[in-house]
């Protein structure tokens, strides 16, 4: 950027400078979203509850698939999230 452009565009600094927090911003509530270790943690409890003898193995293997479809979803979703660095 010239001295003049510099110099015309300084208005717009402001703009550019929320508009640089509002990404950063978007990028990290997208990385928390498509977190898998809620996920992993509810897996857990989930095997948990099946050892204690709170749910059968049906209900189990129900709720399990749909916990496993959800973490393949999110690991794809990460991966096409823009790199943070």
């Amino acid at each position: 950027m010239g001295l003049i452009t510099g110099l015309l565009t300084f208005p717009l600094a402001p703009l550019r400078g929320s508009r640089w927090v509002l990404d950063q911003v978007i990028a990290q509530a997208e990385r928390e979203t498509y977190d898998p270790a809620p996920v992993r943690a509810e897996l857990a409890a989930l095997e948990r509850a099946l050892l204690e003898g709170r749910i059968d193995e049906a209900e189990f293997d129900a709720r399990e698939d749909e916990l496993l479809d959800r973490l393949e979803w999110l690991e794809v979703r990460r991966r096409e999230l823009p790199d943070p660095g």
